[in-house]
C-alpha cells in the first residue's frame, strides 16, 4: 500500500504517534514529512510503503499557519506547554501590535524554540532542554511570504502567515512579544498548508483509522 495520507493532526498528539497508529492500523511502512508539536492542529502528510523514500522532496516546500497568541506571558517553550517565566501588564494597543508585526516580512532571522526538534551536536533540543542544559541554538535565515493580522482583543491576537520550510511560528510569536516589551505565547497553531496540498483536502485522524 504506497500512499500519500493527508491527516488533519487533532490537537494534544504527537506526529510520531500519528505515525504508530497508522503503521499499526495498515500494517505496512509508514513515515510523515515534517512534523507539528503536539499543541499543533492541521495538515500533516504521511507516507506508506514504497512513497516513504519521497519524504524529502516533501521537506523543503512552503507552508501556511494560522497562530493564536496571547501578550503579557512567556514560556519556555514559547506556547502554552511550557513553564511561564515571564509576566507583564503592560497593556499594549492594536496599532502597537499592527506596527510590531510589520516589521517581520521577507528575510529575516529566526531562532528556533529552545525546545525544538533542531539538533544540536545530534541531540534534539528538546532532549537537552529537558535535562537542563541550556545551549546556544544558531539562528537561520527564513522567509516570511506574507504574515496577515487577523484579530484583536487584548491580550489575545491571531495572525496568518505563508513561510517556507524549517520556520518556527513559535518563535514568531515570541520575537513579537519581544519587540513590544511585553512577552507574547501561542495558545494555538493550525497548519493550513504544504506545497500544494491543503488541509480542506485532509481527512480526520478517526476516519483514517477506521
Amino acid at each position: 500500500m504506497d500512499l500519500i495520507l493527508l491527516v488533519d493532526k487533532p490537537k494534544g498528539i504527537t506526529s510520531s504517534r500519528v505515525v504508530e497508529l497508522i503503521k499499526r492500523k495498515l500494517k505496512v511502512k509508514v513515515g510523515h514529512t515534517g512534523t507539528l508539536d503536539p499543541l499543533a492542529t492541521g495538515l500533516l502528510i504521511i507516507l506508506t510503503g514504497k512513497r516513504t523514500r519521497e519524504a524529502a522532496s516533501f521537506l523543503n516546500l512552503d507552508k501556511s499557519y494560522v497562530v493564536k497568541a496571547i501578550l503579557g506571558m512567556e514560556t519556555d517553550t514559547f506556547d502554552l506547554e511550557g513553564k511561564i517565566v515571564q509576566r507583564s501588564d503592560k497593556e499594549v494597543t492594536e496599532e502597537e501590535l499592527k506596527r510590531a508585526i510589520e516589521e517581520f516580512h521577507g528575510d529575516i532571522w529566526q531562532k528556533p524554540p529552545p525546545y525544538s526538534s533542531k539538533k544540536i551536536g545530534g541531540k534534539k533540543a528538546y532532549e537537552l532542554a529537558r535535562k537542563g542544559k541550556l545551549v546556544e541554538i544558531p539562528s537561520k535565515k527564513v522567509h516570511i511570504y506574507s504574515l496577515e493580522f487577523r484579530e484583536f482583543q487584548y491580550p489575545y491576537f491571531t495572525l496568518s502567515c505563508d513561510v517556507t520550510s524549517g520556520f518556527y511560528v513559535r518563535s514568531l510569536v515570541h520575537d513579537i512579544g519581544e519587540k513590544l516589551g511585553v512577552g507574547a505565547t501561542v495558545i494555538e497553531v493550525r497548519r493550513v498548508s504544504v506545497g500544494p496540498y491543503h488541509v480542506e483536502q485532509a481527512r480526520e485522524m478517526d476516519k483514517i483509522l477506521e
